[in-house]
């Protein structure tokens, strides 16, 4: 019987391993370093924060795993021997199989700080990350967050709500200035410092500070600034977790290259997830894409393939969605974060600063390009049809009360909505 071996039991691989079960009887052994079972990983948040126990996290019950003839293995692998096609474990036991399934996921950034393996520094990505967070936050007054995106935004919620002050420093003019358009990061700035944060905009960590023990003792910033804490997050992005494979014959870049197939260079070897690299991506989507939804497609595409149904990954028009404290995020298709030639943004935003609107679209075809929406919840599949249909701004502005999915705030809002849209249409 052909065994396929999937190494990570996040989203990516277990998504592969229950739909490999569901379209064939072949042999399946998922392993991990990480835990026993597959989690969920967005919700680490709200465990650390009470809403949710530990076994809370578990979307399958712990019988599943063998009723479905999936074998778990808690293990980390050293090596791969591609040869062989073998791998070695820090037990010293080895493994063999037929395909491999690489999904090992992200790490989270380090740049060379000096200090950043102080005690009482750390990231937030894994299980372990978060039982460490317990430990370091035990009695903890001040924490300093490096970094402006969401794994930041989220562990400021998560501090919060234990009164740990906290200082945000992001070294971008807005939140999430990378990817947010400046008017959108600025009513998210401003919602960030309304929970009591202190956020430092165009502020960078220069280096973390110890105290004889070896134990952080605060930061000092690029502005020479010396700020008192006890813990520093650090929240400056992931990078694909494949350390253990770099001396190898795999093909690798920042990220394991795959084809649009997610099959490496070598034969019966694939990744998905975010530790896989696109070698030829979509024109509208990037090559390396650590997100739930890409990881849970990459997963069931290659599922497919591995059951006798060649199939290409097509991951269609590029959505997400997050949280920043209490508003609601939601993205579809492509919003850059500046404009030009061939993009125009209209932006309206609720005088309560927890509701906006960003849409772009391109000025001379007048062609729908995507949206941006804060504390309004949408529908995906509209704004989707409205993408593949290539459909005008014009079209969108006159039905986007067909996209929301709550009636009542639209019919408060949609004529300064649409008023506020139609005078921008008129001044392009």
């Amino acid at each position: 019987m052909e065994h396929i071996v999937i190494i990570g039991n996040g989203i990516a691989g277990i998504t592969a391993a229950r739909h490999i079960r569901k379209h064939s009887d072949k042999r399946i052994t998922v392993i991990s370093a990480e835990s026993d079972y597959f989690f969920s990983r967005t919700a680490l948040m709200y465990v650390y924060m009470g809403h949710m126990k530990w076994n809370h996290l578990k979307p399958y019950e712990d019988w599943f795993w063998e009723k479905n003839r999936i074998e778990l293995k808690k293990a980390y692998v050293e090596e791969v021997k591609f040869d062989k096609k073998e791998l070695l474990f820090s037990s010293g036991e080895a493994m063999n199989y037929d395909k491999l399934v690489l999904a090992t996921g992200s790490v989270y950034n380090k740049f060379g700080w000096e200090g950043q393996d102080l005690e009482g520094v750390q990231g937030l990505v894994t299980k372990q990350d978060l039982e460490l967070l317990e430990e370091n936050t035990r009695n903890c007054k001040k924490a300093v967050i490096v970094g402006g995106g969401l794994i930041g935004v989220e562990l400021a919620e998560m501090l919060r709500t234990r009164n740990i002050e906290v200082t945000f420093l992001v070294m971008e003019n807005s939140f999430w200035g990378n990817v947010l358009p400046y008017s959108d990061g600025k009513m998210i700035s401003e919602h960030i410092k309304s929970h009591r944060v202190d956020l430092r905009l165009e502020t960078s960590l220069e280096r973390i500070l110890p105290d004889d023990s070896g134990r952080v003792r605060g930061v000092v910033t690029d502005k020479g600034e010396e700020i008192e804490c006890s813990l520093v997050g650090l929240c400056t992005g992931v990078r694909p977790n494949i350390d253990f494979l770099r001396n190898s014959e795999l093909e690798l870049d920042k990220g394991i290259l795959v084809d649009n197939y997610l099959q490496t260079n070598i034969p019966d070897v694939y990744a998905i997830g975010d530790c896989a690299q696109l070698k030829e991506p979509q024109s509208h989507r990037r090559a390396i894409e650590p997100v739930w939804y890409a990881g849970r497609m990459m997963g069931e595409t290659l599922a497919q393939t591995l059951t006798g149904t060649k199939m290409e990954y097509k991951p269609g028009n590029w959505f997400n969605s997050a949280k920043f404290f209490d508003i609601e995020y939601q993205t579809y298709g492509n919003v850059s974060t500046e404009t030009g030639e061939n993009e125009q943004h209209f932006h309206w935003q609720h005088q309560d600063n927890t509701k906006g609107v960003t849409l772009a679209f391109d000025p001379n075809s007048k062609k729908f390009l995507g949206v941006n929406t804060f504390g309004i919840r949408m529908r995906h599949e509209v704004f989707d049809r409205w993408l593949n249909e290539n459909r005008n701004i014009q079209h969108v502005l006159s039905n986007l009360k067909e996209a929301n999915f709550d009636p009542e705030f639209y019919d408060r809002h949609e004529k300064e909505i649409f008023g506020s849209f139609k005078q921008n249409l008129q001044e392009v």
